[in-house]
């Protein structure tokens, strides 16, 4: 990819991110996260551990940021917090002793929570709308 079309890209990205509603970015942060955690099983299978770590650092940062964002007022937040907590140790594992199946089981819980929160999303969207018309 040349230099122009790496820069579109990235203000492509940066304005998708400006714009993005707080839900949305949810969204972003869960599949950035899924996306860093297959790449770190896959370099571990390929034997790049140095690439695998930082993937797992990525996933683990973002991991951090969703439960710092969590609206502890409902109760529902505490029983995430302490998901995401699970999520950090099995990221942690991976890591440390190049482990896929810590990995996977991580994967597995951030894919269920990103595929609940697009669900969520959608039932919202639905509720809007129906409050228009």
């Amino acid at each position: 990819m040349n230099n122009n079309m790496k820069s579109a890209t990235n203000e492509y990205r940066r304005q998708k991110i400006l714009t993005a509603s707080p839900s949305e970015l949810t969204l972003m942060l869960y599949n950035e996260c899924i996306k860093h955690i297959k790449i770190a099983v896959e370099c571990i299978n390929q034997k790049q551990f140095e690439k695998a770590n930082k993937s797992v650092l990525k996933a683990q940062d973002i991991i951090a940021e969703l439960s710092a964002t969590l609206n502890m007022s409902f109760s529902v937040s505490n029983q995430m917090s302490k998901l995401y907590e699970f999520i950090q140790s099995k990221l942690v594992e991976g890591n440390i002793n190049k482990n896929n199946n810590a990995l996977n089981e991580a994967l597995e819980l951030v894919v269920e929570f990103r595929d609940t929160w697009y669900q969520m999303m959608k039932i919202n969207e639905n509720e809007v709308r129906k409050s228009v018309v």
